[in-house]
């Protein structure tokens, strides 16, 4: 099914099926208002304003979906994967980072022995519907029933392809500890997870934990699950710093002043985990060009940039692979170390970078 018809249709069945739908699906926010800069009326807000979204701006880009020829939008046949088995984790050094991408924005970590998800979305669709949505390329280098015990998941914020209702129930059970933006919990506890285990974050909050220090740091963006809970819940991206290593995740964000804040208190880092991928004109200030990606980078004073949140689900008007193509152009010009591992690929944040150009098979 093309974009235009899942968008199509997704929009139908909320607006159709009235508030009962949209019910099941918003997100529930905050049980109080915080004291804190960024939230009024309750609603969390970017530092600096962006365009919001309208019924008419919303009207504009399905007219683009109908007009507009896409090519290239997907693989032609299923991306190849390594995959992953609980037997190889557990052989891994426990002494050390070790980074897998496990798909789109969906990256585990082995932090000195712990295992941390980050983002992570094990669904077929990234979508709040089973039978409709963005429909992931190919499979993934391991299922959640295969993985050992997890120590921490960590989410930056909550739409589809980043907070995943599925993963979340089945996880439940054998992670130890959730890292949540402000509000988000509401969210984790109707899915079954015990409060005790949830952590909730505000801007640069931090939190020294056995391996590392973890801190939420601030991005520009927005939330929400249905029609009527627009940034109800906060959105950021994640600092994790070992004794010896140190690893940025940004979530989702558009290019801003905060990436030269967020390096100049936490950098450098020596690796970067950046969104790069389903950007738009008509979302340009919530997310980044390749080319931005890249200048983040940069600001974050990252030593090697690995480019996330593609090469999974069918999620804007670029082909599939442009992504790559841009944004190792841009590493060149800029003189950035980039690294291109497949899904499933384990390596570590100080690694010699991996170049091989694995989407152009």
């Amino acid at each position: 099914m093309t974009f235009i018809k899942w968008v199509v249709v997704i929009i139908a069945i909320i607006v159709f099926g009235g508030c009962s739908v949209n019910k099941q699906i918003v997100a529930q926010g905050v049980n109080e208002a915080p004291n804190v800069d960024n939230y009024e009326n309750g609603r969390f807000h970017n530092h600096q304003q962006v365009e919001p979204n309208s019924f008419k701006k919303t009207l504009g880009i399905l007219g683009r979906y109908i007009t507009e020829k896409r090519t290239n939008i997907t693989p032609k046949k299923p991306i190849a994967i390594k995959s992953v088995t609980a037997k190889m984790l557990n052989s891994l050094a426990n002494n050390t980072v070790h980074v897998i991408k496990l798909g789109h924005s969906s990256v585990l970590l082995k932090v000195h022995g712990e295992y941390w998800l980050l983002d992570p979305v094990f669904s077929e669709r990234a979508s709040p519907f089973s039978f409709v949505g963005p429909k992931r390329f190919s499979k993934l280098p391991i299922s959640i029933s295969e993985l050992p015990p997890i120590d921490k998941v960590l989410i930056s914020h909550n739409h589809y392809d980043h907070l995943d209702k599925s993963a979340i129930k089945k996880l439940s059970a054998k992670t130890k500890q959730f890292y949540v933006p402000l509000g988000v919990d509401s969210d984790l506890v109707k899915w079954g997870v015990n409060e005790n285990k949830i952590s909730t974050f505000n801007w640069w909050q931090e939190l020294q934990t056995e391996h590392a220090l973890v801190a939420f740091t601030p991005t520009q963006h927005f939330s929400g699950r249905g029609l009527s809970d627009a940034n109800n819940t906060l959105w950021g991206s994640w600092v994790i710093k070992t004794s010896q290593q140190s690893v940025y995740f940004s979530g989702d964000s558009g290019y801003f002043a905060g990436f030269k804040e967020i390096g100049n208190k936490y950098g450098p880092f020596d690796l970067t985990l950046i969104e790069t991928g389903a950007y738009d004109k008509d979302w340009a200030d919530i997310h980044m060009t390749p080319e931005q990606s890249v200048q983040a980078h940069i600001d974050l004073q990252g030593k090697t940039l690995v480019p996330i949140h593609n090469g999974t689900f069918d999620l804007a008007f670029h082909a599939w692979v442009d992504p790559f193509e841009r944004v190792t152009a841009a590493s060149n010009i800029n003189n950035v170390t980039l690294s291109t591992p497949e899904f499933g690929q384990i390596f570590t944040p100080t690694d010699a970078a991996i170049t091989h150009k694995w989407w152009k098979k």
